[in-house]
């Protein structure tokens, strides 16, 4: 399949596959924006910058292709979108420890942080690739992708990540919460887009009804919750500590 981002390939009503350029763009733009920036921030926060003009750039690779298959296919690219999430959401989890390590945050942390949103993804992955044959593992694997997803949350609201910024200063603490309300609501959006996707023959069969097509979501979610994340770690790199 031949892959070129022309803007005429889209029809005008295709608001899906709209989103998709719009979303590759806007990534885009912004990992140029903190590449270039990394080089006018002070040492201690340059990694994580860095990272987060990983995480959009990875994230806008990822949708040139996904725009292209869709409007190849019909169909939704959801392995292309598990394969950007095991590599970004893992980044943004590492944001955590970065901000944190001069407080003291050790390297378990940053393992476990990384091994459970891989759990949560790989486990989610396999619910929806499961769900299209046989929907009767969807609710198991969900319901562990969702254990990992809540032992994040802890981390983050609760657990080290929290003392650990309330420790490092009010601008780290003030971040972390920040960051912690995108992981909450920003990422509650991909539960809700599982219970959509697997609903056939489940206890959940209602969410079959929402009418909701969740590549927009997904894609209008991606783009606020990966670029709001990294303005986050950027506006931290100039606050005074």
């Amino acid at each position: 399949m031949t892959i070129l981002l022309d803007i005429t390939q889209i029809n005008p009503g295709d608001y899906r596959a709209f989103t998709f350029f719009i979303g590759c763009m806007a990534m885009m733009a912004a990992s140029v924006f903190f590449f270039f920036e990394v080089g006018n921030t002070e040492k201690a926060w340059k990694t994580s910058v860095l990272v987060s003009g990983l995480i959009t750039f990875i994230a806008a690779v990822h949708y040139y292709y996904m725009r292209d298959y869709t409007i190849a296919t019909g169909q939704s690219p959801t392995f292309f979108r598990y394969v950007d999430w095991l590599l970004t959401v893992p980044l943004m989890c590492v944001e955590f420890y970065l901000i944190t390590k001069k407080a003291g945050a050790k390297i378990g942390l940053l393992w476990n942080l990384i091994l459970a949103s891989v759990v949560m993804l790989v486990t989610g992955y396999w619910g929806e690739v499961a769900a299209g044959a046989d929907n009767s593992n969807a609710t198991l694997w969900g319901t562990v992708s969702a254990i990992a997803y809540f032992y994040i949350v802890y981390l983050v609201w609760m657990g080290d990540v929290k003392k650990l910024a309330a420790s490092a200063g009010p601008a780290v603490a003030k971040a972390n919460s920040l960051l912690g309300w995108f992981v909450l609501v920003g990422w509650a959006i991909y539960p809700v887009g599982y219970l959509a996707g697997t609903a056939a023959g489940q206890w959940y069969a209602g969410f079959a009804n929402l009418g909701l097509d969740m590549d927009i979501i997904y894609n209008i979610g991606d783009a606020v919750n990966k670029i709001g994340f990294g303005l986050v770690i950027y506006n931290l790199s100039r606050s005074s500590n």
